[in-house]
């Protein structure tokens, strides 16, 4: 019996195929095969009279490999539908049977939480059916950010020139816009505090009159110090011990922003390791997929790994190294499979470290450390305070020392414990200064947020889902509604001109609470608890007035004039955009349609031979502006960009004899033709 497996990516087919026998053929879908159409009523891909019916269509990029999927379902006798363990995972499966048209032939839906033999073959022999509810949940979410995307994006680049909007891309802006508002409001207040430096140790006044001390300025933190005896009484000398427990394994979330923190890597760079990790990497002679599915919200550990873990805690560190699962999750995760963590305890990050490059290394390392940290008894840590008083002031010195490491014995690259030690006194001990030192501080407005901060603020509330908190960020930057200042996210002024007309004519559906009351009712539909169509039309319906207002009362963005007449007509000159930059062009456009030429722009050298492939521009000499070859010569089109031809070498103004092609100079000196495989053809 031949079985074809179907799975997303390339890299997993080709590590599954070592798995499976000669009966199985795995090929990949490389991601979604279909999407909605561009077609109907605004190119939303949507029959609106008809409850909006999804109208789908095959991606350009995916037709010659749906002909070679269909092709190889119909050779097969039972075909395993094994896409990602979600929602997308899932969507895809459901696209996959709709467009192979598999009623008729025995297919399943396979789910593994990690690419290894077990897994696989456990998958195959025990298949599911696919989700509905999943399906009908990513067709929502879909169609939801389909009308915002369509409708709103072609609003905002019409009357404001921003690039985009989204569901929750506008959400996540406006928690930017939001803080950068609050920084400028913030007033800064002066405030000062009191140190008093002893042998081998420095106390911080902390109460004056039992109460916290305020001191405003530099007179009031005087009289403070002005009644201060000579003698300072030490009135107790406490210490405690206290636990620190570990942090539960990795989910999405956790995962970015700890590779933010420790590792300075960016979430998408993250997501695109870990997949690598997930899908397999070559270690030895066999490809291991190293980690479990990336995208995840649960924090569970399956059996199958805590039992060994526990086993390994044990026989490596001792008995008293050991701790419990982690069980609590968060109230939004969906749970449908286990958090991030190694498949192989026996694949240590130093035993594979030569098997993997920087950046997998470092992620893995984190991963598997992070895994069985979670698994481990908490460090026992002691804290010892020191309290002195002075008249009405009291001051107090703390202390910490390390008394046994627990899990930090594997973590401890990522969590550390800074020891501080105080001298041995006894209470009633008295002690003299030998230094007074008052501080003068002010302050600080909230911080802008990091990706790390960005990625749990947006969990925290509930909007959007882990796979997506890369792909937001991701597309913040690209639009240019933020730039980055020390690791920290700053509005940029189109970014509040955004969030601004966004709030003024759209303020429900970029509400923090809309939209994480969308995320739970996504995942009602996902449990069949929520009627799909039911949604969509309330959403559109209140969508579509709110945009019919925005489009007759939203004022349009004027174009920054440049100080400069028109030279053919004398009209203002302005800056305008387009997809290629920044340039200067006259204001009374269309009437007058004169552009400023760039003076500093290369003009290109004209060689007078007609492009082999468009037949419509000429070749010209041109200088690379960037990248490894900046700096020099090469032979292209001038055509471009309709027109991408680039020649090997420069054109000696010759023809092949053979195909008619032009005739090259290498930098080696050689004359060849500019087209081998033409040459060849022309002569067999």
């Amino acid at each position: 019996m031949k079985r074809l497996v179907i799975v997303e990516s390339p890299t997993k087919s080709s590590t599954i195929k070592q798995y499976l026998g000669e009966n199985y053929e795995v090929l990949s879908s490389k991601g979604h095969i279909r999407d909605l159409a561009i077609t109907n009523v605004g190119g939303l891909g949507l029959d609106i009279e008809n409850d909006f019916a999804p109208i789908y269509t095959t991606l350009k990029d995916k037709q010659t490999i749906v002909k070679q999927l269909q092709k190889a379902a119909k050779q097969a006798d039972e075909i395993y539908l094994a896409t990602d363990p979600d929602r997308e995972g899932e969507a895809i499966s459901w696209h996959l049977k709709e467009v192979l048209d598999l009623k008729d032939k025995p297919y399943y839906r396979v789910i593994f939480n990690e690419i290894t033999k077990p897994a696989v073959t456990y998958a195959l022999e025990h298949p599911k059916d696919i989700d509905e509810g999943l399906v009908s949940s990513q067709e929502t979410r879909r169609i939801l950010d389909r009308i915002i995307g369509f409708k709103l994006s072609k609003l905002l680049q019409n009357k404001i020139k921003s690039k985009s909007a989204g569901r929750v891309q506008s959400v996540a802006l406006k928690l930017l816009v939001e803080r950068e508002k609050e920084i400028q409001a913030f007033k800064s207040e002066e405030y000062w505090k009191l140190t008093v430096r002893f042998e081998g140790f420095e106390a911080e006044l902390s109460k004056l009159n039992d109460k916290k001390p305020k001191l405003p300025n530099e007179q009031a933190t005087q009289d403070v110090i002005d009644g201060l005896a000579k003698d300072y009484l030490v009135t107790s000398l406490e210490s405690k011990d206290r636990q620190r427990q570990s942090k539960p394994p990795f989910i999405t979330s956790t995962l970015q922003q700890e590779a933010s923190n420790k590792l300075n890597m960016g979430g998408q760079r993250t997501m695109i390791v870990a997949q690598k990790l997930y899908e397999g990497i070559e270690v030895g002679k066999e490809t291991v997929g190293l980690i479990t599915y990336m995208r995840t919200d649960s924090i569970r550990l399956s059996q199958a790994f805590i039992t060994p873990a526990m086993s390994h805690i044990e026989t490596t560190y001792g008995k008293q190294y050991l701790g419990k699962p982690k069980v609590k999750t968060s109230k939004n995760a969906q749970d449908a499979h286990e958090a991030i963590r190694p498949t192989h305890l026996e694949y240590t990050p130093e035993s594979i470290k030569k098997y993997l490059g920087r950046d997998e290394y470092r992620v893995y390392k984190m991963i598997y450390e992070r895994a069985l940290a979670s698994l481990m008894a908490p460090a026992l840590i002691q804290g010892t305070t020191l309290v002195l008083s002075n008249g009405p002031a009291t001051f107090k010195a703390t202390a910490q020392a390390l008394v046994f490491d627990g899990y930090l014995k594997v973590y401890g690259d990522y969590e550390t414990v800074e020891a501080t030690t105080l001298p041995e006194f006894k209470v009633d001990a008295r002690l003299t200064a030998q230094e007074i030192l008052p501080s003068q501080h002010f302050t600080q407005p909230p911080p802008r947020y990091t990706e790390a901060k960005l990625i749990k603020t947006m969990e925290q509330i509930g909007i959007g889902r882990p796979s997506t908190y890369a792909t937001i960020i991701a597309t913040l930057k690209k639009r240019a509604y933020v730039t980055l200042d020390d690791k920290k996210f700053v509005p940029t002024e189109q970014g509040m001109l955004t969030v601004e007309q966004l709030e003024a004519f759209f303020d429900k559906f970029i509400d923090v609470e809309y939209t994480a009351k969308m995320e739970e009712t996504l995942d009602e539909i996902a449990r069949k608890e929520a009627e799909q169509v039911a949604i969509i039309r309330e959403f559109y319906d209140e969508f579509m007035p709110m945009l019919d207002d925005a489009k007759q009362n939203m004022k349009k963005k004027e174009p920054k004039v440049t100080g400069e007449p028109c030279p053919q007509c004398g009209a203002p000159m302005v800056y305008r955009e387009s997809r290629y930059g920044m340039f200067e062009a006259c204001s009374a456009y269309p009437e007058c349609k004169y552009i400023k030429q760039d003076e500093t722009k290369e003009t290109p050298v004209e060689t007078g031979i007609t492009c082999p492939v468009c037949q419509k521009g000429t070749i010209v000499e041109r200088t690379a502006k960037k990248g490894r070859n900046k700096g020099n010569t090469f032979y292209a089109c001038n055509n471009f960009p309709k027109c991408k031809t680039i020649l090997r070498g420069k054109p000696t103004g010759e023809l092949c004899d053979d195909c008619v092609q032009p005739m090259v100079e290498l930098s080696s000196g050689e004359i060849v033709c500019n087209d081998p495989e033409a040459c060849a053809k022309a002569k067999d």
